[in-house]
């Protein structure tokens, strides 16, 4: 009886450690963007962050949040399969906003190895004249 138990131990642990080596693992080519000036006639600004899924396991976004209502995340819902790119596109909106330098930030969760990555927008709109 106690060598059945021991066997049965043995192989939970090895199907845990096998599943715990397939993981994903988010890997953006930047993490900062900067929109240099532009002005206020013009106050839409947007930009694309690519990532790639260097993990062996399928890669879910679970959340992009702004720091503020003017900076709006859209991102690749699906799965992203090992090896495969996907995108988060950022748009800043500075209608009504004072005119002037602004750095903002996104926060990614995912299921990967890194669960939160930082991603950075900054710019200076300029006054319309």
């Amino acid at each position: 009886m106690k060598k059945i138990i021991s066997i049965v131990i043995m192989l939970v642990a090895c199907i845990t450690i096998s599943a715990q080596q397939k993981q994903a693992e988010i890997k953006f080519d930047k993490v900062t963007h900067d929109f240099g000036t532009f002005s206020e006639a013009t106050p839409k600004q947007e930009t694309v962050f690519t990532f790639t899924n260097v993990g062996s396991a399928p890669l879910i976004i679970n959340q992009a949040v702004a720091s503020c209502g003017c900076t709006v995340p859209s991102y690749t819902k699906a799965p992203i399969q090992p090896g495969q790119k996907g995108q988060i596109k950022v748009t800043y909106n500075g209608k009504g906003k004072f005119p002037g330098h602004f750095k903002k930030s996104i926060t990614i969760r995912t299921n990967g190895v890194t669960e939160m990555t930082r991603l950075y927008i900054e710019g200076n709109m300029k006054e319309a004249n």
